[in-house]
């Protein structure tokens, strides 16, 4: 498995792991009878508990573009290093996006968003 691989599935289990934090917020602030329920009229989740689930949802955004770039660069037989290091800057720069964000640090949050999104690009430019 290629390095492009291996960090699309660490980025996957990112994700879940994301998804159990912003569901343990959620429970906190409004509980676990109004999350099995249909989910209408839940208010707003506030604080943390908000920051993770924008966190989760921003993460499944970039996800999906990350999963295309690196399948198509698998695909199209054009991994090489350029492809690993976009790879690589993707998943460390998400991994800090999230505690970053979850935290409420604002200029270090657009930062590492700034890498993972230069990691999308890098890969990018090896495909056109």
């Amino acid at each position: 498995m290629t390095l492009e691989l291996k960090l699309l599935v660490w980025s996957t289990a990112l994700t879940i792991v994301q998804v159990l934090i912003a569901v343990a917020g959620a429970t906190l602030q409004v509980g676990t009878p109004a999350l099995v329920g249909n989910r209408e009229g839940l208010p707003r989740l506030e604080g943390w508990a908000g920051r993770a689930e924008r966190a989760h949802r921003n993460m499944l955004e970039n996800l999906v573009l990350f999963a295309i770039l690196v399948l198509a660069a698998q695909v199209a037989g054009k991994t090489n290093p350029m492809t690993a290091l976009g790879a690589q800057l993707f998943f460390w720069g998400r991994l800090a996006y999230a505690p970053t964000y979850i935290i409420g640090i604002p200029w270090l949050r657009t930062a590492v968003f700034a890498v993972s999104a230069a990691g999308l690009v890098l890969v990018l430019v090896q495909l056109l």
